[in-house]
This record gives structure tokens, C-alpha cells and sequence, in this order.
């Protein structure tokens, strides 16, 4: 096998891995990100590419859930703008970003997206608890809605410009100025995290930066990878996955300034 050869497996391995580890616990970009400057890539040209590839499995995911949609569609509409706005937001300054200054960046964002998974099982405690205290409601109330677009707005600008740990940002949006329950929560994050994806694509699509060969490989595989991380979600232990995912996150990181 010649090392062009080896490499397209290898990426379609890490998509595979991501798609599993998104539909099981979150946080894939940690592995296909890193799988992607290894092969070679800048971490820019990386990045964009990555954003691209996985967008399908959200799509996937959120026509697995789409039952949980149900009865929130308004909702989910008044939110895609805010999501998509700050998407096109955030892809706009990770094209004008340089080089070097993304590159720079990229432990923090790293980090910062571990910190994510790892409050991620504490935040959904606390979010269990408010709904376990008002009780579970089939429509969620509309308070504080200028707070929530503004979250989601804000966290779709974080999610086209890096992304890992984008749908945990949604959720604790979502989460913590609702009363509707965990399953209809998740499904309108799985929907704006898709949402988020498609319009940093279009516009990452023209910047020049994306490995197309990468992202026909890695397509398919995430899908694959997403499909059996749908099927074995109930098998595998989510914490022992975070964790694994949070060390190898940490050592990227540190690769990076050393």
C-alpha cells in the first residue's frame, strides 16, 4: 500500500471514529481534526476540511431524532437564523484569520472544547434536576428568548470557526432557559448543530482551503461511523469515551507547544 493510499484510509478511520464518538458521547472533532494535520494539512486547511465532512452526520443524526421534533418547529426555525447567522460569522473570521494566529489558537480552542466534555455529564445533571423539580413539560416556555438566540448566535460563531464541542454549547443554551425535556432538547441541538455546519460550509466552500479528496473520504466514513455509534450508544460507557476522547484533546494540545 503506497503512502497516498495509507493515508486516505487513515482519514476515513478517523471519520469513522468521529461520526461513533459524536453519536456517542461528542466531541469527533478531537479525533478527525488532529488525524487531518497529521496527514499533513495546516491546521486551517485542516479545519475547514473537517467542519465540511462531518456535516452529514449531523443531518443523520437529527433524522434518527426527528420523532423529538414534534410540536417544535417554530421553534427550531426562530433559532436556525440566529444559528445560522453566527455561523457565517465565524467562518468569515477563521478565513481572514492567518496562519499562524489560527494556528496559535489551536490549543485553546482545543482545551477549551475538553473543558466542554468534561462538565459535559454535570450540566446534564443539573439540567435533569430543573426538569425533575418543575416537571416535564411538552412545550417548552418561551422566557428568556433574546437570551437564548444570543447563545445560540454566539455559539454558532464559536462552531464555524473551530467546532468541537459546539453541540455541548447548544445544550447548555438550550438547556438552561427551558423546561422541556433532555430527548426534545437534544434533537433541536442535533438540528442547529446541522444547521450551523451548512452555512459555515457554503461559505468555507470558497475559501480555498478545503482538501476535497479528505472530505470524499471522510463523508461516507462519518456516516458509517455515526450509524454504528446510533447502535451501540446503549453499550458503550459515554465517560469512559469522554475520556479517552479528553486525553487525546489534551495531547494534541500540548503537542502544539512543544
Amino acid at each position: 500500500m503506497s503512502l497516498g493510499a495509507f493515508g486516505y484510509v487513515l482519514a476515513g478511520g478517523a471519520g469513522c471514529v468521529a461520526g461513533a464518538v459524536n453519536a456517542v458521547a461528542g466531541g469527533g472533532t478531537l479525533v478527525s481534526f488532529p488525524a487531518l494535520v497529521a496527514l499533513g494539512l495546516s491546521p486551517v486547511r485542516a479545519n475547514v476540511t473537517n467542519i465540511i465532512s462531518l456535516t452529514p452526520g449531523y443531518a443523520a443524526g437529527t433524522y434518527a431524532q426527528r420523532a423529538d421534533l414534534v410540536g417544535q418547529r417554530r421553534r427550531t426555525l426562530r433559532l436556525s437564523g440566529c444559528a445560522a447567522a453566527g455561523a457565517l460569522v465565524g467562518s468569515a473570521l477563521l478565513i481572514r484569520s492567518s496562519a499562524q494566529d489560527f494556528r496559535e489558537a489551536v490549543p485553546f480552542l482545543i482545551l477549551f472544547a475538553c473543558g466542554l466534555l468534561i462538565v459535559q455529564e454535570r450540566l446534564r445533571a443539573v439540567m435533569a434536576r430543573r426538569q425533575a423539580s418543575r416537571g416535564t413539560v411538552e412545550r417548552p416556555h418561551s422566557r428568556p428568548g433574546g437570551v437564548v438566540g444570543t447563545g445560540v448566535f454566539l455559539s454558532a460563531v464559536y462552531g464555524g470557526f473551530f467546532g468541537a464541542g459546539l453541540g455541548i454549547l447548544l445544550l447548555a443554551f438550550l438547556g438552561l432557559f427551558s423546561d422541556d425535556s433532555l430527548p426534545r432538547l437534544n434533537v433541536v441541538k442535533q438540528a442547529l448543530s446541522f444547521v450551523v455546519s451548512v452555512a459555515a460550509s457554503c461559505l468555507l466552500a470558497f475559501s480555498g482551503h478545503v482538501a476535497w479528496i479528505f472530505v470524499a473520504v471522510i463523508v461516507p466514513t462519518s456516516m458509517i461511523g455515526g450509524m454504528a455509534g446510533g447502535r451501540v450508544v446503549h453499550l458503550v460507557s459515554p465517560r469512559l469515551l469522554r475520556a479517552v476522547v479528553v486525553l487525546l484533546g489534551l495531547a494534541v494540545a500540548v503537542r502544539y507547544w512543544v
